[in-house]
């Protein structure tokens, strides 16, 4: 089994924590967790860009000038595409980006993501994470005593208000919860920060 540190709040350590190497032990799937930040990243579009056709544009109903004898190419209208204000040709329309992923491959992804980062030794398990007010200097003082770096990612067993609003203002910090956090934000974090609850809980969801 895969051990990791575990600390206190201030940064202490209070010994080691085993970690099920089901979860957190894997070899990462590189074409699981690649396809489940594709999806991540491809749900997260509006696609709602639009341009219009020249159905759709205003005027050109005209032929501007008569097919032959002029000396210019022949125009059937002014709002042809070649033409300035004219319709834009195979131009986006709204439509949706979204993608899905099976089940299977999205825990294998998860499972994977966790397990590159223990190996990598960018995961840390804290004993608990609490705070008795909203204080954003309360979270930038707990990620430099755990020396978590810039891009973090907490994960804890249940939703925390507290929490959640005094970590939303320091860029690269992001709070989720077990089981629901994503490939992506753990990849895309530094570090990940697992309170000891939320690993019992993913260990219990993914193993």
């Amino acid at each position: 089994m895969a051990t990791v540190k575990l600390l206190d709040q201030a940064g202490k350590e209070l010994g080691d924590i085993a970690l099920n190497d089901a979860v957190f032990g894997i070899e990462p799937s590189v074409p699981a967790m690649h396809l489940c930040v594709v999806a991540h990243l491809a749900n997260r579009r509006q696609g709602t860009q639009s341009t219009k056709t020249r159905a759709e544009v205003r005027g050109g109903g005209r032929k501007p000038w008569r097919q032959k004898g002029t000396g210019r190419a022949r125009q059937g209208s002014t709002r042809s595409p070649q033409w300035t204000h004219g319709g834009v040709a195979h131009g986006p329309k709204p439509r949706s980006y979204s993608k899905d992923v099976n089940r299977k491959v999205r825990r294998l992804a998860i499972r994977s993501a966790l397990s590159s980062k223990v190996a990598s030794e960018n995961l840390i398990v804290l004993d608990s994470l609490s705070l008795e007010e909203i204080k954003t200097k309360e979270i930038v003082k707990i990620i430099a005593a755990i020396n978590a770096g810039k891009k973090v990612l907490f994960v804890l067993a249940e939703d925390s208000n507290i929490i959640y609003r005094s970590a939303r203002n320091i860029p690269g910090v992001k709070v989720s919860k077990a089981p629901g956090v994503s490939v992506y934000d753990v990849l895309n974090a530094d570090t990940v920060v697992l309170v000891k609850a939320a690993v019992e809980k993913l260990e219990e969801v993914y193993a």
